[in-house]
C-alpha cells in the first residue's frame, strides 16, 4: 500500500475507532461483528504502517523523517509536544533539568506565570470534583468527562513542568531561548550582533521577530547579524533577525551573555 493510501485510511480509520469508543462508554449497543471488523481493520492498518515505518527507515531515513512520511506534519507536531510534556513531569519528580552539559550556565523562565498556571490547575481540580458529584448518577458521562479533566490536568502540570525543567541554556558556543516544550531555539554566539537588557509588556508582531513573553513580559532583546530559524508548534519555522525573551534573573543573564560575547583576552 503507497504512503498516499495508507495517509487516506488513516483518516478515516482513526475517527471512527474513537467514535467506536465513544459508544461503547457511552452504553451504545454496538453489533458484534461491526466491532470485530472496526478492530481488524485498526489491526491491519497497524501493521502496514509498521511495515511502510520499517521499509522508509531501510531506505535510509531517520526515524523522524520516516514518521513524517506516513503522518501529517501537524498530527507529528502536536504528538512531539505531547511527548514533551510527559518527558518533562519526568524530569519534574526527578528535579533535574532538560539539555544541561557540565558548564553550562542555566537560566528559569517560570517563575512569571507560576500564579497564573496554578490558579489555573486549582479551577480544573474544583471543576473535576465538582462535575464528578453531578454525574455520579450517569456513568458513562461520569466517565468520559472524568478522562476528559483529569488529561487537562495533565496537559497543565506539564505544561508548568516544561517551563521548570526546560530553561534558557548558555554555554558550548550557544545560546539555547525555550518556550516551554514548544520553543527550543539554538542561537550561535557568534551570530548575535547586540544584546540589550529592557524591560517590555506589549509586543507587535512583525515580519523577522520572535516574542517569548513570560507573565506578558520580556526582559532581554538580542539582535541577529544573521537570521536562524525559529521553530512554530503547528507551522514550519521561520527566519528572525530579533529575539525577545523573559528571564527570571535578567541582569544574571545580560552580565553572562555579555562577558561570553566579550572578545577573548579583553579586559572586563
Amino acid at each position: 500500500m503507497s504512503r498516499r493510501w495508507l495517509r487516506r485510511a488513516a483518516w478515516a480509520v482513526v475517527p471512527a475507532e474513537l467514535l467506536t469508543v465513544v459508544c461503547l462508554a457511552a452504553g451504545v449497543d454496538v453489533p458484534l461483528p461491526l466491532l470485530v471488523a472496526a478492530e481488524i481493520t485498526v489491526a491491519a492498518l497497524l501493521v502496514a504502517e509498521a511495515v511502510a515505518l520499517l521499509r522508509l527507515r531501510r531506505a535510509g531515513l531517520s526515524w523522524r523523517e520516516a514518521a513524517g512520511e506516513l503522518v501529517p506534519e501537524p498530527v507529528l507536531r502536536l504528538a512531539g509536544h505531547e511527548l514533551r510534556l510527559w518527558q518533562s513531569l519526568l524530569l519534574w519528580v526527578r528535579r533535574a533539568r532538560h539539555g544541561l552539559r557540565e558548564g553550562d550556565l542555566a537560566f528559569g523562565h517560570a517563575r512569571g506565570d507560576a500564579a497564573m498556571m496554578y490558579g489555573l490547575l486549582f479551577v480544573c481540580l474544583v471543576e473535576t470534583v465538582g462535575l464528578s458529584v453531578l454525574l455520579a448518577d450517569w456513568p458513562a458521562a461520569h466517565a468520559v468527562v472524568l478522562v476528559l479533566d483529569v488529561q487537562t490536568v495533565l496537559f497543565l502540570l506539564g505544561l508548568r513542568a516544561a517551563a521548570v525543567v526546560r530553561p534558557h541554556v548558555l554555554g558550548g558556543g550557544v545560546l539555547r531561548v525555550r518556550s516551554g516544550a514548544h520553543v527550543d531555539l539554538a542561537i550561535p554566539l557568534q551570530r548575535i550582533a547586540a544584546v540589550r537588557r529592557r524591560s517590555a509588556y506589549a509586543h507587535a508582531e512583525a515580519e523577522g521577530e520572535l516574542n517569548l513573553p513570560v507573565g506578558s513580559q520580556t526582559s532581554i532583546v538580542l539582535e541577529l547579524s544573521e537570521a536562524v530559524r525559529a521553530p512554530r508548534l503547528l507551522g514550519g519555522a521561520r527566519a528572525v533577525r530579533v529575539v525577545r525573551f523573559h528571564a527570571d534573573e535578567p541582569d544574571a543573564l545580560y552580565a553572562a551573555l555579555v562577558d561570553a560575547l566579550r572578545p577573548q583576552g579583553e579586559a572586563a
